[in-house]
Parts: C-alpha cells; sequence; structure tokens
C-alpha cells in the first residue's frame, strides 16, 4: 500500500526488482498479492506495469504520496480529474482540499506514517488541530523508527480509525515488509478504493502473512 520506485527522487528501486525480490519471499512462505507505487509529489499515469505485473504475477497498482501542511497523505484512486484539481507538486497543499477533492473525485486521500516525529498527523492534533474526515490512517509503515508505529495505532484506538500497513520501500529489501489485508481480490485502483471505503482491511506484517486466510 505504500511502495516508491526509481520514479520517485529518493528511491532506488525498480519496479521489476521489486516484484523479483517478491518471487525470494514467496519461495520463503511469505504471502505478498500486489504493491501500490506510491510515488511522490506526482501520479505516473502513463506508466505501464502490466507487462512485468504478469510475468511475475504480482498485482501492480498505482497511488500517489503528496506533501501537505499537515504531513504526507496517501492517494488512492488518483483520475484525471483528480490530477486537474490540485497541483500534486505543491509541498504546501491544503490536506483538507486535498481530502474534499479526493472523495469528490471517487479517490481516498488518508494520513501517512501519523505517528512520525515532526511530520505525522499526530503532531498536528496534538497542537489542536482537527481532522473530521480522517476515517483511515496508516497505523503499520515499514519505514518507521521505534514508538512511530505504536503512537499512531494509539491514535487510531483512541479515535476509532481504521488501519493500513505500508513498507514506505525505496529499497528493494524493503518491499512488503508491512501490507494490508483485505478479503476480496483486488486488482484495479477501482477496487482498492472500494476495499478501503468497505472497511474490511487490517495491517499486517510480512512474517504473518502466511497465517492469513485463503480469500473468499
Amino acid at each position: 500500500m505504500h511502495s516508491h520506485s526509481v520514479s520517485s527522487d529518493d528511491s532506488r528501486a525498480t519496479v521489476e526488482q521489486y516484484l523479483k525480490w517478491i518471487q525470494v519471499l514467496r519461495k520463503r512462505g511469505h504471502r505478498v498479492d500486489a504493491i501500490v507505487l506510491t510515488e511522490h509529489r506526482k501520479f505516473d499515469r502513463d506508466a505501464d506495469y502490466s507487462a512485468l505485473a504478469r510475468e511475475h504475477g504480482v498485482v501492480v497498482l498505482k497511488g500517489s504520496e503528496l506533501d501537505t501542511r499537515h504531513g504526507h497523505f496517501l492517494v488512492y484512486g488518483v483520475t484525471q480529474g483528480l490530477q486537474e484539481a490540485l497541483d500534486f507538486s505543491n509541498v504546501s497543499m491544503d490536506s483538507f482540499e486535498l481530502m474534499r477533492e479526493a472523495r469528490a473525485h471517487g479517490a481516498v486521500a488518508l494520513p501517512a506514517h501519523p505517528g512520525r516525529t515532526g511530520i505525522g498527523l499526530c503532531e498536528y492534533i496534538d497542537k489542536g488541530v482537527e481532522f473530521p474526515s480522517v476515517s483511515i490512517i496508516e497505523t503499520l509503515n515499514g519505514g518507521s523508527r521505534k514508538g512511530e508505529n505504536e503512537r499512531a495505532q494509539a491514535l487510531a484506538d483512541q479515535r476509532g480509525y481504521k488501519g493500513t500497513g505500508g513498507s514506505d520501500a525505496h529499497l528493494v529489501s524493503g518491499i512488503a515488509t508491512c501490507l494490508t489485508s483485505f478479503p476480496l481480490e483486488i486488482r484495479r485502483e477501482e477496487e482498492l478504493v472500494e476495499g478501503l471505503l468497505a472497511g474490511d482491511f487490517f495491517p499486517v506484517r510480512l512474517e504473518d502473512t502466511a497465517a492469513l486466510p485463503s480469500r473468499s
């Protein structure tokens, strides 16, 4: 649900390298069905990973990670209309406008690594800012430091937020360290949005994926 390829300015991993590493993880008994590329401050609409996805048997979806004045937000179900409504490169984007425009265009925007020191949503809530539109946050982030995921989970518990998991991978070995489990198969961005809005999902660590039940 949260990964960066070389299309992001701070990643050194190609999509193909991620998919090859997932084959290694599968041989070790782990379960990884799909990844979402959430490139920084952009959406690669014209990037086509379908051939690589078929070759490696991994669903590859696309999203974005955008900078706002209230931290980073992961956006799923990006449409052309949403891109036209917002400047994805704006590092001081209004988070309330982002969430509002995302829903208006059939997408979902949710806070990334909210427990992160300095830039996470928890910091702004501690300062008295309220986010009535938030109902889902990333509670399990593979790049978080000690205590940051715990802080995010505490916020989710306190406010009744649903939690997602994402690796926040920037290096090949980082992919799929944290994931999100859905009961139904998801193969398109629209289905991912539907799954998030349905609320039937939970975060999971890679080492726990083998115990997940089969999808209905």
